[in-house]
């Protein structure tokens, strides 16, 4: 292990923010990672996988652990599914694409989504209907108090929308070490009826999808919508799509009758925070070298240069123009530091 020293973390964030590490280190085994947490050397220590899911606004002083513990492997399979435990540092879209190629069904709806495994519990990540809880079956995680391994299940997780265990109560107190997920080998469960899925099967000319043909289909909307953050720094969807209650819904119909929404039950409406963005005349919109993304509002993005901030600010902005003009408050699903 070698720790360096005022570290610039631009490459270890997608949204791109050139701030500095006071110190920082890579770890690529679970030993080295429990050494670093039993010395009183570095008393500040802020973990760091695949940086898709966070925005830096600061330089951070602390020690930052980069987690880049690889590899996957099959922990056991029957008739009709496959336990498979993938590392905290696999890149998540390449995991998925794996899994696939193996003819593995259940990640195919979270194709291409920015990260790695090892934080893709801590949002329950999602996407055109399919979330992480849904093939989630166990994580094992690093006890910072006790420095001993643990494992969790779907239930110690306590995965809501967008949202788990790892960002309320437990938030602080553990490491994720690895995940396993139980995917099926075969009578694949295809979810298509999301978004424009079936439309875009439809142009691919395939009528009888296959896992591999959903995966497609995910990859070419996304790509068609969303900026790739090697090219404009991002960090995908920077809102969660906010819940409301019936009633909220009925007010909002009124002044948009118009309104795209997905009935969560008898008392809550999903209303999409990227139409409500894109309503208030935010798309597209260009601050210096930072704003909205052009083709899909819910993306805010960097486009050289600017500062987290910057980036910080314009969520403010945009969270009390929706909430004045309706009534409705929309989150963060990006976590700010």
């Amino acid at each position: 292990m070698q720790v360096q020293h005022n570290i610039s973390l631009k490459p270890y964030n997608t949204f791109g923010i050139d701030v500095k590490a006071k110190h920082f280190i890579s770890v690529e085994n679970i030993d080295d990672l429990k050494t670093i947490f039993s010395t009183e050397k570095f008393p500040n220590k802020f973990i760091i996988g695949g940086g898709s899911n966070m925005l830096l606004t600061k330089d951070v002083d602390a020690l930052v652990i980069h987690l880049n513990l690889k590899g996957k492997k099959t922990v056991s399979t029957n008739d009709n599914h496959v336990f498979i435990k993938a590392e905290a540092g696999e890149n998540w879209h390449d995991f998925v694409l794996w899994t696939l190629k193996q003819n593995y069904g259940g990640l195919e709806n979270m194709s291409l989504i920015p990260g790695n495994v090892g934080t893709s519990p801590i949002q329950n990540i999602g996407a055109y209907g399919v979330e992480l809880k849904d093939v989630f079956e166990s994580c094992e995680v690093l006890n910072l108090d006790t420095l001993t391994i643990e494992t969790l299940s779907k239930k110690d997780c306590q995965f809501g929308y967008r949202n788990s265990i790892f960002k309320n109560e437990a938030k602080g107190k553990y490491i994720i070490l690895n995940v396993t997920f139980k995917l099926t080998k075969n009578n694949h469960n295809l979810h298509t009826n999301y978004g424009a899925i079936l439309s875009q099967l439809e142009t691919m000319n395939v009528t009888n999808p296959s896992i591999q043909d959903v995966s497609k289909a995910v990859i070419a909307i996304r790509q068609s919508k969303l900026p790739d953050p090697k090219e404009i720094g991002n960090s995908g969807s920077f809102f969660k799509n906010p819940i409301i209650s019936t009633e909220q819904f009925k007010e909002l119909q009124r002044n948009f009758p118009n309104a795209p929404h997905y009935v969560i039950s008898e008392t809550e409406v999903k209303v999409p925070a990227g139409w409500l963005i894109e309503t208030a005349g935010f798309k597209g919109k260009t601050f210096d070298n930072y704003g909205v993304h052009k083709k899909q509002a819910l993306v805010l993005v960097n486009y050289g240069g600017a500062k987290g901030e910057d980036i910080l600010q314009l969520s403010k902005l945009i969270q009390k123009t929706i909430y004045r003009i309706f009534n409705i408050s929309i989150e963060a699903e990006v976590n700010i530091f």
